[in-house]
């Protein structure tokens, strides 16, 4: 083979190797696009930030008539369990004095909500029940101990303001579901990159001089 046909044939492999590198990164970044849309998740305005209990998770009890929230819990006492739930309009939350962290009330977040249990009281068992027949997102707090994080928010329905659910913490490319396309980026640049040299070494070694025979034809 000579420098002309080698040169056309070498160049050919890089090129197609280039395509698809080219086409990979393509169907990868329009994976990662996700097209428009995205999961949400409840906007509660920055309210269950520092509360007691709160992981970024809501706990999801839609489809029961009764829930229960527990007050005092924690290892202090100083939180509501589980500080934010769902639930379907309709349904009536119990919330349960579990007798730690003294005296606890159940009040919401801004004067005229639906959520008010009266003065801060001790003792366990259920003390306060409210149904809610709207939907909407409802924060609430223990008056006496709401400096140290006992908040928490009941989520009503399917009608309350929600935000993005792509922000968060640092999570393991798998959990998030990578695409795999995107692996195909790397593999395809490599093998871009090994036939180029590769294609390199042979020009220089096995390559015909300018001056030799049929060089310049």
């Amino acid at each position: 083979m000579n420098r002309r046909d080698f040169i056309r044939t070498a160049g050919g492999a890089a090129g197609a190797t280039a395509a698809v590198s080219a086409s990979a990164g393509t169907a990868a970044a329009s994976s990662e696009g996700g097209g428009g849309g995205g999961a949400t998740k409840p906007d509660f305005g920055g309210w269950l930030d520092g509360a007691n209990g709160y992981d970024g998770s809501v706990a999801d009890q839609t489809g029961n008539s009764e829930v229960t929230v527990k007050v005092g819990s924690g290892s202090q006492g100083y939180g509501f369990s589980p500080p934010a739930v769902k639930i379907d309009t309709g349904t009536t939350v119990k919330f349960e004095w579990t007798g730690n962290g003294g005296s606890h009330n159940v009040v919401s977040q801004d004067d005229g909500g639906p959520l008010d249990s009266g003065s801060a009281v001790g003792g366990s068992g259920v003390q306060y029940e409210h149904t809610f027949e709207e939907g909407g997102i409802f924060n609430y707090k223990c008056v006496p101990h709401e400096s140290l994080g006992m908040k928490g928010s009941i989520v009503v329905g399917s009608d309350y303001p929600t935000v993005s659910a792509g922000g968060g913490g640092e999570k393991d490319p798998h959990e998030m579901g990578v695409p795999f396309q995107a692996h195909y980026v790397g593999l395809a640049t490599i093998l871009m990159v090994i036939v180029s040299l590769v294609f390199t070494f042979f020009l220089l070694k096995y390559g015909e001089s300018p001056h030799s025979k049929g060089g310049n034809d």
